[in-house]
Order: structure tokens, then sequence, then C-alpha cells
């Protein structure tokens, strides 16, 4: 599920996923809670956290191979698939590919960015043959 996440995100854009790697943690609340604290100042779990090895915008193709570190929480994404009625596999599927997009230059914290985020994640999930994760409001 992981590779799979990973390969679709850098394929939709434009990479060979055989040229990059990605460092993934997959752990509990615990341990992204402590994460957490230490890196965003915020004492509490959350479902993914990515710290890319260097800034990048974008659309522009990364010079390191090393994009960077994922940390997910299975425990969060368990509740939240739960509650959101999806299925884990999914949610997780989701929050990977949201998180190699932050890996390559993307955020969202201005709208039209969200937006542009939103929309490759929406893009590539479908080829993936996945559910668009927003299409209830629910991300």
């Amino acid at each position: 599920m992981a590779q799979r996440a990973c390969d679709a995100a850098l394929a939709h854009a434009g990479l060979d996923p055989d040229a990059y790697e990605v460092a993934l943690l997959a752990c509990d609340d615990d341990r992204i809670a402590a994460l957490n604290a230490q890196f965003r100042g915020k004492e509490q779990p959350t479902n993914v956290l990515s710290w890319p090895s260097e800034r990048r915008t974008p659309g522009v193709p990364p010079g390191d191979a090393e994009l960077g570190d994922i940390a997910i929480s299975f425990d969060t994404c368990a509740r939240e698939a739960a509650m959101q009625g999806k299925p884990f596999e999914a949610h997780v599927t989701h929050l990977i590919v949201h998180a190699v997009l932050h890996l390559l230059g993307h955020d969202h914290e201005v709208d039209a960015e969200a937006e542009a985020m939103e929309q490759a994640e929406r893009r590539i999930l479908a080829k993936l043959g996945l559910p668009d994760p927003y299409e209830d409001g629910i991300s």
C-alpha cells in the first residue's frame, strides 16, 4: 500500500519512482504525538507528518534522490477511517499520497494551493481506483 501510494504520487509529478527515496515510519499515537510536539509544538497525535529533505517548488524536479521522511499513525488513521466510514487502506493511501506531495513542495496554507493539492490527490487516488476522499467534505 505505501509503495503503491508513493509511486503513484511520484509518477503523477512526472518523476520516475525508482529514482527517488522516501523514508516511512508507521507508528502509534504516542510516537506521533511526541514527533508532533518536537517538530510542530503540538502535543497531540495527528494522522501524518512529513519532513522534506530540502525546500522544493511544486513542478520542479527534485535535485536530491532522498525526498524526505513521513511518519503516519495507524491509531489515528484507524479512528478517522471508522469515523468517516472509509476503508482503512484507502484512508492510509490518501494520507501517504498527501505527505509525498508535501515532500515535493506542495502545501495547503493558501486556498489556491490547497485546491491544487486536493485536485492532485483526487487524480492520483482515482488512478489507484480509490474514491475521492473529499467527496463528502471530510478529509
